[in-house]
Parts: C-alpha cells; structure tokens; sequence
C-alpha cells in the first residue's frame, strides 16, 4: 500500500454538510481519495471500474427501503454501497 500523508482544509459548512451526506457510510478519507484520484485522472472512468450488483427485494421491503431512503434524503446506491463498506470494514477490523 502506498504512504499516506494528512490533508487537511477549511471549508464552508454548508460543503461540508453534502461531503458527509454524500459519502453515505465511506470512511471520510476513503471518499476524499476518491474523489482527488477522479479530477486528477480526468474524471474518467472505464469499465471495469465499477461492477453491478442486482438482486431483488419483495415490494414491502422496497416499500420500506424508499422511505427511510426519502425520510433520510439518501441516493439508494450510496446506501447500499454504505453498508457493504460498513460491514466489510468492520469484519477487517475484527480479524486484525
């Protein structure tokens, strides 16, 4: 893995409020990585670098899942993908 090194910045708090919401359960400087690696490269993306998962819900589950989404003003991708980072990073932080 490569060194890491602290960035640190002053922004708005209106700014900040959106990065939080935005990166939906992404530890904070996994998002900002993302985020720089994206504008230094051109904001292109392939591919092959992102994969789609499907799968299928019952309609109450839906249901229910639209309505935390709404209540919550989340975008169902960065919830699920927030979970799965979640709970991939807790069961890494549970075998180290």
């Amino acid at each position: 893995m490569e060194e890491t090194r602290n960035l640190c910045a002053q922004i708005p708090v209106s700014l900040h409020a959106k990065v939080m919401e935005e990166k939906a359960g992404q530890k904070l400087s996994d998002y900002i990585t993302e985020l720089l690696t994206k504008h230094f490269e051109g904001g292109k993306e392939t591919m092959n670098e992102n994969k789609t998962i499907a799968f299928q819900v019952s309609p109450e589950l839906n249901q229910r899942l639209k309505a935390y989404l709404a209540k919550h003003n989340l975008k169902q991708a960065h919830f699920i993908i927030g979970l799965i980072e979640n709970a991939l990073n807790n069961d890494e932080a549970g075998a180290e």
